[in-house]
């Protein structure tokens, strides 16, 4: 039942994507810092006009009273309160920025440590690889839009993620992934729960490769059956089934009605998966029958990276 084509010859390990994504400087980010130092600004004058005296008049500063007093003490703590906000905001959004451009603090890389099956080495070497892939797709944007005055680049692309391009490009020529567009498009989509067809954040893209690379047994049936169910309603339909192997078959000349052998691979797929012979494959019918046969578990195309891919790619996280 497994349609997986064989590698081009001379696709090797896939290093190309890693070298790219290695040797291009990143220039993204402008956007936000331009913001951040606006708001940076803001927050200093707020904290230069908090510390004027108060009832200052004709540059004479007036003796306090008792009220004025308490004027002055009210505006302080107000200031106080002020800063505290700003401060809080911009650690936000320096955090925010961390995360969009692949830096971690160490209590974020120790998080990441302990929801993926990474170490910490591992995380970041991730993280250096996500920054240089996401401005690499920032470069690329650009120079698109400077060979087509027609197309606009998307201002802060940079910050948006791993787009479908380089996802494609990495699929293929780094994980030995050769399979057709419709396969390619719904593990784009599939790859980070909630967030499908988006561009690949930081947390998705470690939690992504975390499943794909070092995922349990659980784990990636979970991930492979949301790449198979098509619409995403929770089963894997005749319909379904019959997309995805008639999509990835290789059509012999010979063959007069070579849809007629797709048919039949899906009542044989059918009998296999379909536990409780409702017509459809639900999870549940998928994990039970993975787990009596694992071999079944990319029975609708290539979704998972080969062994010697996988082996490839996690000995360069650790130079």
């Amino acid at each position: 039942m497994n349609t997986r084509r064989q590698p081009k010859e001379g696709a090797g390990p896939g290093r190309s994507a890693l070298a790219a994504a290695f040797t291009s400087n990143t220039k993204g980010g402008a956007m936000i810092m331009k913001s951040v130092s606006i708001f940076l600004a803001s927050g200093r004058r707020a904290s230069a006009q908090s510390r004027d005296p108060a009832g200052s008049s004709n540059g004479t500063a007036a003796q306090p009273t008792g009220g004025s007093q308490q004027a002055k003490e009210h505006q302080g703590a107000a200031a106080g309160t002020g800063r505290t906000t700003i401060s809080r905001d911009n650690r936000r959004i320096l955090a925010r920025m961390d995360e969009l451009n692949g830096k971690l603090n160490p209590k974020m890389l120790e998080m990441y440590k302990r929801r993926t099956h990474f170490s910490k080495v591992e995380v970041e070497a991730l993280c250096k690889i996500y920054r240089k892939l996401v401005a690499n797709a920032s470069m690329n944007s650009k120079a698109l839009a400077a060979s087509n005055p027609g197309v606009i680049a998307k201002a802060g692309s940079s910050m948006d993620g791993i787009d479908r391009s380089v996802f494609r490009e990495l699929l293929h020529s780094t994980f030995d992934i050769v399979t057709e567009e419709t396969l390619m498009e719904r593990i784009f989509c599939a790859w980070e729960k909630g967030y499908e067809g988006l561009p690949i954040r930081l947390e998705g893209w470690l939690m992504g490769l975390s499943t794909f690379l070092k995922g349990s047994q659980a784990e990636k049936t979970a991930f492979c059956f949301r790449v198979y169910d098509l619409n995403s309603d929770g089963f894997i339909t005749k319909d379904e089934m019959f997309a995805l192997l008639r999509n990835c078959l290789i059509k012999q000349p010979q063959d007069e009605d070579p849809d007629e052998g797709v048919k039949d691979l899906v009542e044989i797929a059918l009998r296999k998966l379909d536990m409780d012979k409702d017509g459809k494959i639900s999870f549940q019918d998928y994990q039970e029958a993975i787990a009596e046969e694992p071999l079944l578990l990319e029975a609708f195309g290539q979704c998972l990276p080969s062994d010697r891919a996988t082996m490839s790619f996690l000995s360069t996280l650790q130079a």
